[in-house]
């Protein structure tokens, strides 16, 4: 059992307590708690927008940090994200913006990640601003993603890895599309926990931008497109 009392100690007072409301649910496999600490958040004036950032990404973020240092298991790291996964389909039809701006983001996880939450909040921010989305998932092959570009013409694919060997078949996977596409190729914007800890990496991988989270990939793909 994991005290209470140590989770978000490493990070900042940024942190509510309602993320470590939420976490504690999560790591008590407390789905129904989880979920109505949720609802009282929102009922209680809390954006969709700051509940994902201030609760949904901490709490992953101290996930995974318990499971780096084996004070949670493979399985109970799976079911947070999985409840989180679930409480955010949930959350969709609030997601989804009236106003429409007439960009399309395209999104995918490269290789076998299975650690897709990340580039799933990034989906519902560019939803909220505007965007239409299309998150094709993990493991998506060049051939699918190739097909997807074509058929929705995106403005913009994001393209995330989580593992750090994952990295190069980012690179790989922006050569194929470069390569297709030598005119009007869609912007290509990566992210995830390698370019985090890197912060240069994405240049060595044929991207446009990089972001650091949801918050900052809508901002950077607006003033990408602005400015071309």
């Amino acid at each position: 059992m994991i005290d209470s009392a140590t989770l978000f100690r490493h990070q900042d007072s940024s942190c509510s307590e309602i993320a470590k409301e939420y976490l504690e649910a999560l790591l008590a496999a407390d789905r129904k708690r989880a979920h109505q600490v949720v609802t009282d958040a929102l009922n209680n004036g809390l954006t969709i927008r700051d509940l994902y950032l201030q609760v949904f990404q901490p709490s992953q973020h101290e996930v995974g940090r318990l499971w780096l240092l084996n004070k949670v298991s493979v399985a109970e790291e799976h079911f947070c994200t999985a409840a989180t996964q679930t409480i955010m389909t949930e959350l969709y039809p609030q997601i989804i913006s009236s106003r429409r701006i007439g960009r399309t983001l395209l999104a995918t996880c490269v290789g076998l990640e299975l650690h897709e939450i990340g580039v799933r909040m990034v989906t519902d921010f560019f939803e909220m601003a505007g965007w239409d989305t299309y998150y094709l998932g993990a493991d998506t092959s060049h051939e699918q993603m190739l097909k997807a570009i074509e058929q929705h013409k995106p403005d913009l694919v994001a393209i995330s890895a989580t593992m750090t060997y994952h990295a190069p078949k980012v690179q790989e996977l922006i050569a194929v599309i470069r390569n297709r596409y030598t005119l009007n190729a869609p912007h290509i914007m990566v992210g995830g926990l390698p370019f985090n800890v890197s912060p240069e990496l994405w240049r060595s991988t044929g991207a446009d931008i990089w972001a650091q989270d949801a918050d900052q990939a809508v901002l950077a793909a607006q003033l990408l497109l602005q400015s071309t």
